[in-house]
């Protein structure tokens, strides 16, 4: 059996809406005339509550999938105890609810609609059984939960191969092998034991892995929502066949993505702009359909000026027909703001210590007052800067003050 794996779909994501909505179109429709069964593990939508507009986009694509002539058909859909398992379409469209689909547990989200409404089968925490001919394949789901819950929901679900199947487990979790971040991220060897592919999305670029000797695939997103840099690839979907184990990765048309590092020493607003006009002319210049550009400004900038004097605004609004600009400048230094910092860490401010500078100060504002001159000011700030409460340091102080204009 030949099984389309599309993933992380971001139907009704807001800055590329209709990117999200044509590619995902594209690659359902392309997966489902070149497969038997289509799987799509999470994130079909963008959001937990889609707009009316994004649900009709998404019922619109999947109404025309399940009325196509499938050879597969799914045989039986199996949930936990108490959990209607009869209400089920046989269309061989398999998916799960991802980590922006996840809703409160007992609460329906919006994959699961388009479950109810035949158009698919959400196999989120259930096994779904497909057949053609004499060939099954099943497919366990898990669908996104919290990074501190997937551990103790893998124990609670126990998820087991069906003897006699190709057995697929899905699942939408961010991995350590992967993102070794976070301590709270599953491991592969957390994963259960005995399936024949393993197959997540939640990862938005394309990866071959091995879990338990067996292959895992991430197909990635069929859409750019994160604008990182290991997104410049092609964007698709991935056709395995489950007898030989081969699979290809078949692109779709999606929006060209470019991430470009811009380096620059004494940075003035002019020179930034001249060498960010460089670099977004020369990717626009081959790039047939309007591209998605991300500078990464790396540098300083020159004495005088600040982050707040360079022309980003200026870039986005000359190139916002033809490009798609996001700008990152944390990579910017300014050289006078890195001095002062750095002689703070010092505790000094130009020469003077700052502990001179205060003591200084406290002179000056003294004899401005015209204070009694039997005051030792140097003294007097020694009382008031030692660490105390505010209690002790005031009767310390005008104690002391009392006792020299005595005298």
């Amino acid at each position: 059996m030949k099984i389309g794996i599309i993933s992380d779909l971001h139907i009704g994501y807001e800055r590329f809406s209709q990117d999200a909505y044509l590619q995902a179109k594209e690659a359902l429709e392309r997966a489902a005339s070149m497969a038997d069964a289509l799987i799509i593990p999470g994130d079909v939508f963008d959001k937990r509550a889609p707009k009316p507009e994004t649900m009709a986009e998404a019922i619109n694509i999947f109404r025309a999938l399940s009325r196509r002539q499938w050879d597969a058909k799914v045989v039986s859909f199996t949930s936990k105890p108490g959990a209607d398992n009869s209400a089920y379409t046989d269309v061989p469209i398999v998916a799960i609810s991802g980590t922006h689909e996840r809703t409160a547990e007992g609460k329906e989200n919006a994959l699961r609609l388009l479950s109810l409404a035949g158009l698919l089968v959400d196999t989120s925490e259930a096994t779904t059984v497909l057949q053609m001919g004499d060939e099954k394949v099943a497919v366990f789901g898990l669908g996104g939960v919290s990074e501190e819950r997937v551990k103790e929901k893998l124990d609670e679900l126990a998820p087991k191969p069906v003897a006699g199947a190709f057995n697929i487990f899905m699942f939408h979790q961010s991995t350590y092998e992967l993102l070794p971040f976070s301590s709270e991220f599953i491991h592969y060897d957390d994963l259960p034991t005995g399936f024949d592919l393993y197959v997540n999305g939640h990862i938005h670029s394309r990866v071959e892995a091995y879990v338990h000797s067996k292959r895992l695939l991430i197909p990635g997103s069929t859409v750019l929502t994160q604008l990182k840099e290991g997104e410049q690839e092609s964007k698709g979907f991935i056709v395995f066949d489950t007898k030989t184990g081969d699979y290809s990765f078949e692109r779709i048309n999606s929006r060209p993505f470019v991430a470009r590092h811009i380096k620059i020493d004494e940075a003035t607003p002019k020179s930034l702009m001249s060498a960010c006009e460089v670099g977004i002319e020369g990717i626009i210049s081959v790039c047939e359909a309007k591209p998605i550009i991300k500078l990464y400004l790396e540098g300083t900038i020159k004495g005088g000026f600040s982050a707040s004097d360079m022309p980003f605004r200026s870039l986005s609004i000359k190139y916002s027909a033809t490009a798609f600009l996001d700008i990152d400048s944390s990579g910017l230094r300014n050289t006078e703001v890195d001095r002062n910092i750095q002689e703070l860490r010092e505790g000094k401010i130009g020469e003077l210590s700052i502990r001179e500078l205060g003591m200084s100060m406290l002179g000056a504002k003294l004899r401005d007052a015209k204070f009694d001159p039997n005051i030792d000011f140097q003294e007097l700030f020694n009382i008031l800067a030692e660490p105390t409460s505010k209690e002790k340091l005031l009767i310390e102080a005008l104690e002391y003050i009392s006792k020299k204009t005595v005298q």
